[in-house]
């Protein structure tokens, strides 16, 4: 099983695949260097993007996040003022510093290579990283694959499932759960709710004590990035112009309370999710939930529901630990990478798990909450990954907002109803999968299709 901890991961935008992902990657190859010995005689690395992380890597940022993992920053930690600062320096002296302290030579130009021909194996983000000694005679080359959400897999990881250490090594005790009808026979058998049978599991893996504080850190990360998200206005970047909205639409609502409640639930939640993801498309921190392309949906819920009508901690771990138990189904059972499923794997699965969670805090059965979970991706099957210009911007800012009031009503809706429901969280996680797998690529990531070849990027 996944952890909680690995479903939510604080990070930098704008994408946890293209920059998450292969900003971890750089930094386990220069790992894998330095234990089989090679790092001293290494005089040049190469990156190779491949799949969706070349043909779209430039406006997701993939190359500067190489380059950062390589300089020894780590998503968890990176201030993003820094990482630019760290970036400029390497372009002016295009001096790259190994673990250790010694320096080479790294010139973006050409030790970064956007191979739009090869297709990547077993992933689309795939990522060919290769060291060279000073004969130019390579040292290592190794392919890794940026699965989603931060996850990252080296090749023999994924063509070996039971050798990859996001799912072996995980908890196996009596309240592990690999589908979603296993997690409500859990529970039944043991009278309990989604989010304390993922907390049981979580025991297995540290003390609670640990486990609460990381919680409470990622619903504050969360709060500070809408907050930041309020305040920061300007244009963002990479070409489109746009404008961020959110601290315009902010100004008003302080200024002028929405009349009646279905005014506030539209426009304080879409406020909030816009401040996320215009925060994410600049490049700020934020929490992958589950992706960066997502960002937006669960604080958009979590702040507007609970911190807003100044719920207690226990909400908030509820809250988190039922999505987190209803993402990782998502991340076991399919898939959330854009890449892989289209967009119904990003703000499909964060819309599902905002709804499931937001049942649960509403005092839903886990039925409920299994058929808010299901109702929030079956009404997003078959959405694509079509971002104008490769950026996380266009639809992806708006889409967030959309998703947010969607995951609402799909809570009322299954708090509503007291019969079983005809689609189970089982089925409808299994039909994204088929989905996904059946959608053409140019609709998965790649801007070859959709938004992104019918609005012209200037």
């Amino acid at each position: 099983m996944i952890s909680a901890l690995d479903i939510f991961r604080i990070g930098i935008g704008p994408s946890s695949s293209h920059t998450v992902g292969p900003m971890r990657i750089a930094a386990r190859f220069l790992g894998h260097l330095e234990r089989r010995g090679l790092l001293d005689l290494v005089a040049r690395i190469e990156a190779q993007t491949q799949g969706s992380l070349a043909f779209t890597g430039g406006g997701h940022r993939t190359p500067e996040a190489i380059m950062l993992g390589f300089m020894g920053f780590a998503p968890e930690t990176t201030d993003p003022g820094q990482a630019e600062v760290a970036l400029i320096d390497l372009a002016a002296t295009q001096a790259l510093t190994l673990p250790g302290g010694r320096a080479i030579r790294f010139d973006a130009a050409t030790d970064l290579v956007a191979d739009f021909t090869t297709v990547p194996d077993l992933h689309p983000n795939g990522l060919r990283l290769l060291a060279f000694d000073a004969a130019g005679d390579v040292l290592a080359d190794k392919v890794y694959y940026s699965t989603g959400g931060g996850f990252v897999a080296s090749h023999r990881q994924l063509a070996t499932p039971a050798e990859n250490d996001l799912v072996s090594g995980g908890p196996s005790g009596e309240m592990a759960f690999g589908s979603g009808t296993e997690l409500l026979a859990l529970c039944a058998a043991h009278n309990s709710d989604m989010g304390s049978i993922l907390l049981a599991n979580e025991d297995l893996r540290r003390p609670r004590a640990e486990t609460l504080t990381a919680l409470d850190a990622i619903a504050k990360a969360m709060a500070a990035c809408i907050q930041r998200g309020l305040e920061q206005g300007g244009t963002l970047p990479g070409g489109l112009n746009v404008r961020r909205r959110a601290p315009d639409l902010y100004q008003r609502l302080q200024a002028k309370p929405s009349s009646n409640e279905r005014e506030t639930l539209f426009d304080w939640l879409n406020v909030y999710a816009m401040a996320v993801n215009e925060e994410n498309a600049a490049g700020g921190r934020v929490v992958t939930a589950p992706t960066n392309g997502a960002a937006g949906i669960i604080p958009s819920v979590l702040r507007f529901y609970l911190l807003d009508a100044g719920a207690g901690a226990d909400k908030v771990h509820s809250f988190l630990l039922t999505a987190a138990a209803i993402g990782i189904l998502y991340k076991q059972r399919a898939s959330i990478s854009g890449a892989e499923m289209g967009c119904q794997g990003e703000v499909g699965v964060a819309c599902s798990m905002a709804a499931g969670a937001l049942a649960a805090v509403w005092g839903g059965t886990p039925d409920q909450v299994s058929n808010a979970a299901e109702i929030g991706m079956e009404h997003n099957l078959g959405l694509t990954c079509d971002p104008v210009g490769g950026l996380v911007q266009i639809p992806c800012i708006e889409r967030n907002a959309l998703a947010s009031v969607k995951a609402a009503n799909a809570a009322r809706l299954a708090l509503q109803t007291h019969e079983p429901a005809r689609v189970t969280l089982d089925q409808v996680i299994e039909t994204m999968r088929q989905t996904g797998l059946d959608m053409s690529s140019k609709y998965k990531e790649t801007s070859q299709g959709g938004l992104a070849v019918n609005v012209v990027a200037c």
